[in-house]
């Protein structure tokens, strides 16, 4: 069984930055790629970014482009998701998962495991 941990969220202002962290553990090796979702009260889940362990290949959500970055540390089985210049459309719980092969616009369909989800909130 995989698992999958979120941390990092909270409370911050606009044009602030927030850097979330997904620890995975279990078999870990049996997934191609991780992804980030989000999802806002009321509104369905939707992809924010993703990334491949084997060569670091990544892709964005058109409405995070050129603020937010993803990366990862394979010796810690971590992914990460830098936040900045955050705006007030961005709040919500935000998901890591696990698929078997990355997509450049993927469906929550195309993951097998998913954490527990982490509360990001933007002020105005």
């Amino acid at each position: 069984q995989v698992q999958l941990v979120e941390s990092g969220g909270g409370l911050v202002q606009a044009g602030g930055s927030l850097r979330l962290a997904c620890a995975a553990s279990g078999r870990t090796f049996s997934f191609y790629a991780m992804g980030w979702f989000r999802q806002a009260p009321g509104k369905e889940r939707e992809f924010v970014a993703t990334i491949d362990w084997a060569f670091s290949n990544t892709y964005y959500a058109d409405s995070v482009k050129g603020r937010f970055t993803i990366s990862r540390d394979n010796a810690k089985n971590t992914v990460y998701l830098q936040m900045n210049g955050l705006k007030p459309e961005d709040t919500a719980v935000y998901y890591c998962a696990a698929g078997l092969s990355i997509k450049a616009t993927p469906k929550i369909d195309d993951y097998n495991y998913w954490g527990q989800g982490t509360q990001v909130t933007v002020s105005s």
